[in-house]
């Protein structure tokens, strides 16, 4: 157990790292298949589908992560800005940093997908891909005030409403019919193709309201108000936005719809994320709950290390030698198929989780 934790993270929120770190985890699970086996285990339990995204109208669980990914980004950004600030380093001379790691973002995201697919191809769909764009975005305007930082968020969301109701191409006059819509007329455009699954890459446009609202956050959480004015900010602005992002849905005026980042969801997913946030700080930064924190800390401090090794070496290889290893140990058991699958699964999340235990101890963290 890391025994140099308070230490190391004195000068930075806890709930930030546990977070963004139970984010990484959940991803990583996704990528060893444990979710996929577990369904087949109990195809009619209704919590392990919580672990899906929404096949199209509704929201789940797992519809929260990259909303929870993109706000953490953001939260993370403010946070870096200032202590610059306090170096007397200018937005402007930040602005080549965070263009060139935005940059960093774009190529990796967009390396996925030819990882993926098994040769070159130009896809815009990956959440590094966006999260580049929402940086930019969001690291425009972070230092304006909080009424225009708002009120430019749901411009963009307004906007975004305007394009799928009224820019209308002859295929896509849908606005929230999949593979009909002004998103994959983009994604034509863009790209010359769709995406099978519903995902948009103008999705850039509504889900930077996601990292602008987590830029809000972090300024939030690193003032010198009260850790209860604090949390009271954080669940009022989840109430906010819960009331807005379900009331469009039920009075069908826009429905929550995550592949297309609906304003409706935007709002939605982001009452949920505050609520977790508020959580995590009340829990680590307040009340110094920190002794499990550790196995989330040691991945939300190689967040992007780890996400790019689960999705190329993990996937590629890790995920088939530890299941040739899982397999030949249990085959002479009487335990289920799908049960060792199960057991694979899991020792590869604890494998790649162990990398990152590691790194931290030799303090190792990479960086874009």
């Amino acid at each position: 157990m890391p025994q140099a934790n308070h230490n190391a993270t004195s000068a930075r929120l806890l709930s930030l790292d546990v977070m963004r770190g139970l984010i990484m985890l959940l991803l990583a699970g996704e990528s060893c298949l444990l979710y996929e086996h577990l369904l087949i285990i109990q195809p009619e339990g209704k919590w392990i589908q919580q672990f899906f995204h929404e096949p199209w109208h509704g929201l789940r669980f797992w519809d929260l992560v990259q909303p929870a990914f993109m706000t953490m980004a953001g939260a993370a950004l403010y946070i870096s800005f200032y202590y610059k600030t306090e170096k007397n380093i200018t937005w402007k001379q930040n602005l080549k940093h965070i263009f060139i790691r935005c940059i960093k973002l774009f190529i990796c995201g967009t390396a996925l997908h030819c990882v993926y697919a098994g040769r070159l191809v130009w896809e815009l769909w990956n959440v590094l891909t966006q999260l580049s764009v929402t940086t930019i975005i969001a690291y425009s305007i972070i230092k304006k005030p909080v009424w225009c930082q708002l009120s430019f968020s749901v411009a963009l969301l307004l906007l975004t409403e305007l394009l799928y109701r009224f820019v209308l191409m002859q295929g896509y006059e849908h606005p929230f019919v999949s593979g009909h819509n002004f998103g994959n007329w983009m994604d034509v455009v863009l790209m010359h193709k769709i995406n099978t699954d519903g995902w948009v890459a103008i999705n850039i446009i509504p889900t930077a309201a996601h990292t602008i609202w987590g830029v809000l956050a972090g300024k939030l959480l690193i003032s010198k108000k009260t850790p209860q004015y604090k949390i009271k900010v954080l669940l009022l602005a989840a109430a906010a936005c819960l009331i807005l992002g379900y009331g469009l849905d039920l009075i069908n005026v826009t429905p929550i719809i995550k592949r297309i980042s609906t304003s409706s969801f935007v709002f939605a997913s982001a009452g949920w994320v505050f609520i977790i946030l508020a959580f995590l700080y009340w829990l680590t930064d307040v009340k110094g709950y920190r002794k499990y924190a550790w196995v989330f800390l040691v991945t939300g401090m190689n967040a992007i290390f780890i996400y790019l090794f689960f999705e190329t070496v993990g996937s590629q290889w890790l995920n088939k030698t530890v299941a040739i290893f899982v397999k030949g140990a249990f085959n002479f058991t009487a335990i289920n198929d799908d049960i060792i699958k199960v057991l694979s699964s899991s020792v590869t999340l604890f494998a790649e989780w162990y990398l990152c235990y590691w790194l931290y101890k030799k303090k190792i963290f990479f960086k874009l």
